[in-house]
């Protein structure tokens, strides 16, 4: 019998030891297959004393889920880095959070005091730049002075601003002495390290799956291979490359980028060569992919060896014929094209997985994927921002620089979490009611006498105390100047709670709730316990604050995934395997992602100070690369065009292509070919999906009801309407459908004409009750006093004022005119003239009607247009023409039957002017004829209401076109002519 103490030896080997697992190996089960091979029969309670150190979550629950899935046993000790970090006695790290302040607060002292050194719109951007650097400097085990002692002769001027920031580096002052995040895993590191140089440990540590590119793993590393019974087992090594390639990597300058860099940075460390470092168990990679793959990423200076090195491959068309190039035309059809090979997975019983860090792509696949009721499971959960609490705070935050507009305020009413505590029905219909009296009112900027003005109309016994709970957070929480942050903090979470509890203060609101509420409520909560380390805030810089903080967080979707629908980041991919993984958005800018430019030191003083160079990010993709291409089936898909511009693909899909192509000996060109048909295929299969249901193409509609349905009664601004868009006069005056107002009006041609008038109006009306005179000041105080209080919009104000400024002299002259002839002035007059025998009524409302000396009328409309020429007048514009015939029929109440002098357009465009009603040419007495032949027309039973029968623009949209569904028709088109009942079904 075994002595129960022994401890088991797994090496025979003296360390350093560096093993290695090749890219395409399924790296959890191969480890554990190498560990099963090296302990042989050994006893269970040896097993046991195998320690396994493992930098992610899901390595550590795949491991254990392979090892379940045999016999029974002791299982090793699966530890990960942060486990190790949590048996130091060493303080816990500062919070990020507390950072941030701080480097904030030194940052905004340093710009008060030093303004010309950077806008104060760069705080943020500035912190979080500075804390990046922080934590490489500790990483790295750089000092400022180190950096103070870099040769930057050439640089002085910039050198000199980046030194002030700098300094703030080492100023962060803290009573506790808590240590940064990178700093307390150095320090866990060295401790360790320590108490291993003391102690030795005599059980096997087997450090797995890490890379080593973070300078504390990496001497964990070192330490880890150098103990009795320690080894490392990288990764993805490329057992392929040859020395000649290894020994040019050791200078980052060229080699940093190259995926096999951070191994060459390990053995040298470690005294190590290349032919030291073992297979660690036979995997089931395919190796002449694999001596494709390390060929084609050489580092570019030696890029001549594919012409040496490519024959020696063999055939490529068999390592390939599992990988498929989908080239496809646009990221929609990228997204669905990997959709539907994954939804093939699932119903084929494989394992699926997206590699990739576009998130762009990443939620337009899981967007395809819904509609076959698939939900991946996504190893980014969903960013904490975007979740109900996340929305909702972010738009909280936003309620302390500026009462809502009317946009804003209805998307709070409406998020999910307003009013959840009671009564979440009554609260949408009152929303509900709120959007609809906002549009129709014309209320950007509502405030608390417009929802008093709405509740006054409504019934509903809640009503009230809705309002008071409405007005009692949208118009009293604004605050726009400095505020210390804690109370900041302490408003905003009340401010939310109250907004999601609702009207009834005794019930308890839902934003807390589930994950992401919980996850929402840490986060608030820590900003609160490190409030006290931030300056006042403004109500903008606190929202910027609150919106960056809630981005920073993740929450799991709280629904089941698919088991075996993946998506990755390049982190999880490294050491996990499928059968099928699809390297989605490979092109630059994307993978690799483009590096950012240092604000602080260039790529020489960064190598000299012993910091990492921004290739480095370039080469961990490319390692990454290396690892998933390798896989049993592969896809490598990448969108032609983004965004409306061609896209460069990845420099290494670039790479294996132009190798391809140039080893036709080898069948490079069949077997890229034989890929991208392969891509093809599934893009075909896009194109099907994605085809339009082809339906019947709907007519141009001529709907003609019965007579008793239309309307025996019109505007005379109808009349254009019914001439020009007859169809629209049926869906307004039959079906009496209107227009929704927007939310937000914009400063359009039609608010310029209303408020114009109003100006004009309220001035001439000002002038006639002697309260106004015919002056320029007085007339511009009165158009003042009109913009400012109905156009919301400074800028439009600005313009609209300074339109009205040019024309003002024209239009006193020709006012005084219009005064000098008239004994009496009619504003906004009303009219209506009765066609005898046909029930028939038109109505008017005139701008202006002038009564002079001998009793005649002058008719006057303003146009803040290109007011109509005469021969639109004569066809189509009849607005003035049936003023006139309207006025001689008596129609304007007490002034009776009036002869008709002039009718004039009054234009206050660009260039102003005044154009006369053909009066002469149209009499009213003949206008007046033809109107009656006209509305007895449109009273026939078999006249239909033709939609856009004669538009005086092709391109100009009408309120009803979309009712109408042109765009499926052409104005070209014959009119259907369809009888309707009085029902509204078509009469047999």
């Amino acid at each position: 019998m075994s002595d129960p103490l022994t401890l088991p030896r797994l090496f025979d080997t003296p360390g350093p030891r560096l093993f290695g697992l090749p890219p395409g190996s399924d790296f959890p089960a191969d480890l554990l297959a190498g560990l099963e091979a090296r302990l042989g029969e050994a006893p269970p309670h040896q097993r046991a004393r195998v320690q396994i150190i493992v930098n992610t979550q899901r390595m550590r629950r795949r491991l254990r889920r392979l090892f379940d899935a045999g016999p029974a046993a002791l299982l090793p000790r699966v530890d990960l880095l942060t486990d190790l970090e949590c048996r130091a006695p060493i303080p816990p790290a500062v919070s990020s959070i507390r950072r941030r302040l701080e480097l904030i607060r030194l940052i905004s002292a340093l710009l008060d005091a030093e303004p010309e050194l950077a806008p104060r719109a760069a705080l943020y951007d500035l912190a979080d730049s500075l804390a990046r650097l922080l934590d490489e400097m500790q990483g790295e085990r750089v000092t400022l002075e180190d950096i103070a002692a870099l040769d930057v002769s050439d640089l002085s001027g910039h050198w000199a601003r980046a030194q002030r920031f700098l300094e703030i580096v080492g100023q962060v002052p803290r009573a506790d002495d808590l240590p940064d995040p990178e700093e307390r895993q150095r320090r866990v590191v060295e401790t360790l390290i320590a108490e291993w140089d003391a102690a030795p440990p005599q059980h096997p540590v087997i450090l797995a799956g890490s890379t080593g590119s973070r300078g504390a793993t990496h001497l964990l590393m070192q330490a880890v291979a150098r103990l009795p019974q320690g080894a490392v087992l990288l990764p993805g090594y490329d057992f392929d490359l040859p020395q000649a390639i290894w020994d040019q990597l050791d200078d980052p300058l060229t080699g940093e980028d190259h995926p096999q860099f951070r191994f060459r940075k390990l053995m040298l460390g470690l005294g190590l060569e290349p032919g030291d470092v073992q297979q660690w168990a036979p995997a089931a990679c395919n190796p002449a992919r694999n001596r494709l793959i390390s060929l084609a990423l050489r580092p570019a200076p030696v890029t001549h060896q594919w012409l040496e090195e490519g024959p020696g491959l063999g055939a490529l068309e068999p390592p390939l014929e599992r990988i498929t190039l989908v080239k496809a035309p646009g990221p929609r059809a990228e997204a669905m094209a990997i959709a539907l090979r994954m939804r093939h997975a699932a119903e084929s019983g494989e394992v699926a997985a997206l590699i990739t860090p576009d998130r762009s792509l990443t939620r337009q696949v899981s967007a395809a994927l819904t509609r076959w009721g698939i939900l991946p499971d996504d190893s980014a959960g969903t960013p904490l921002q975007t979740t109900a609490p996340g929305r909702l705070l972010r738009q909280v935050a936003d309620l302390f620089d500026a009462p809502p507009s009317a946009v804003r305020l209805l998307a709070l009413l409406k998020h999910p979490l307003t009013h959840t505590g009671s009564a979440r029905g009554p609260h949408l219909e009152l929303t509900r009611k709120l959007e609809l009296f906002l549009r129709r009112e014309a209320r950007p900027h509502p405030g608390p006498e417009d929802i008093r003005a709405f509740i006054e109309r409504q019934q509903d016994p809640l009503a009230p105390d809705w309002a008071g709970w409405l007005c009692d957070w949208a118009f009293t929480t604004a605050d726009p100047g400095p505020v210390p942050l804690a109370e900041r903090v302490a408003a905003h979470m009340a401010l939310a709670e109250r907004i999601s509890r609702g009207s009834a203060p005794e019930t308890e609101g839902t934003l807390w709730k589930k994950d992401a509420g919980e996850a929402a409520l840490r986060v608030m909560q820590k900003l609160s316990e490190d409030a006290d380390y931030g300056d006042a805030f403004t109500a903008r810089d606190y929202g910027d604050l609150a919106h960056a903080i809630l981005g920073t967080g993740e929450v799991r979707n709280p629904d089941e995934p698919h088991p075996r629908i993946l998506i990755w980041g390049t982190l999880e991919a490294r050491v996990q395997g499928a059968d099928v993984v699809i390297l989605g958005g490979l092109n630059e800018g994307s993978w690799p992602e483009a590096t950012q430019p240092d604000p602080w030191l260039n790529r020489q003083m960064r190598k000299d100070a012993g910091l990492l160079l921004p290739e480095r990010k370039v080469g961990l993709s490319a390692h990454d690369f290396q690892q998933a291409v390798a896989a049993k089936e592969v896809w490598l898909t990448r969108a032609l065009r983004s965004q409306d511009a061609e896209t460069v693909p990845s420099r290494w899909l670039n790479r294996m292509t132009n190798l391809l192509s140039g080893l036709p000996g080898q069948g490079g060109p069949e077997a890229l070919a034989a890929m991208e048909a392969r891509g093809a295929h599934w893009l075909g299969l896009v194109r099907g999906v994605e085809a339009p249901v082809t339906a019947p193409r709907a007519p141009r509609p001529s709907p003609a009801p019965p007579v008793a349905a239309r309307p025996r009664e019109l505007w005379v601004t109808d009349i254009r309407t019914l001439i020009r868009d007859p169809y629209a006069i049926y869906a307004k005056r039959i079906l009496r459908l209107r227009r929704l107002n927007p939310l937000m009006r914009d400063p359009d041609a039609m608010m310029r004409g209303i408020v114009s008038h109003t100006a004009i109006e309220t001035f001439v009306q000002g002038v006639n009750e002697g309260q106004i005179d015919l002056t320029r000041a007085a007339l511009l105080s009165t158009v003042s006093d009109v913009l400012d209080r109905d156009v919301p919009w400074g800028e439009a104000r600005a313009l609209w004022r300074a339109r009205l400024d040019r024309n003002a002299d024209w239009f006193l002259r020709g006012e005084e005119a219009r005064q000098a002839q008239a004994l009496q002035v009619f504003t906004e007059k009303t009219g209506k003239a009765e066609i005898a025998g046909l029930g028939f009524t038109l109505s008017a409302k005139a701008d202006r009607v002038d009564l002079d000396a001998d009793g005649r009328v002058h008719l006057f409309d303003y146009k803040t247009g290109t007011p109509p020429t005469e021969a639109q007048q004569k066809t189509f514009d009849k607005q003035l023409l049936l003023e006139a015939a309207i006025a001689e029929r008596a129609g304007f109440g007490d002034l009776g039957p009036r002869p008709v002098a002039q009718a004039v357009y009054i234009g206050l465009g660009t260039s102003p002017k005044e154009v006369p009603a053909p009066l002469d040419d149209e009499p009213p007495g003949t206008v007046w004829e033809n109107f009656t032949e006209l509305a007895r027309a449109w009273l026939e039973p078999q006249r239909g209401y033709t939609a856009r029968r004669a538009m005086e623009e092709v391109g100009r949209v009408g309120d009803y076109d979309q009712l109408s569904r042109h765009g499926e028709w052409e104005d070209s088109d014959a009119p259907d002519l369809r009888p309707l009942s009085m029902e509204g079904s078509h009469e047999a």
